[in-house]
């Protein structure tokens, strides 16, 4: 699976938290945004179903 970035704005006091969690599970900031991400899509998921491809595309129209 090909990688891409995106940036993110975020106040300086909430990205001093994030790297405090991050730094307590061992993680980078990054690595820890990325577990966050997949917990939300696992929760999204299990109410509403598998994310296909093919839903995001149709949300777009």
């Amino acid at each position: 699976m090909a990688q891409k970035s995106i940036s993110v704005r975020i106040d300086s006091e909430l990205l001093d938290q994030l790297h405090v969690v991050a730094d307590y599970e061992g993680r980078s900031a990054n690595s820890q945004i990325l577990v966050l991400i997949r917990k939300c899509v696992e929760a999204y998921e299990k109410e509403h179903g598998p994310i296909l491809n093919s839903n995001r595309d149709a949300s777009k129209n």
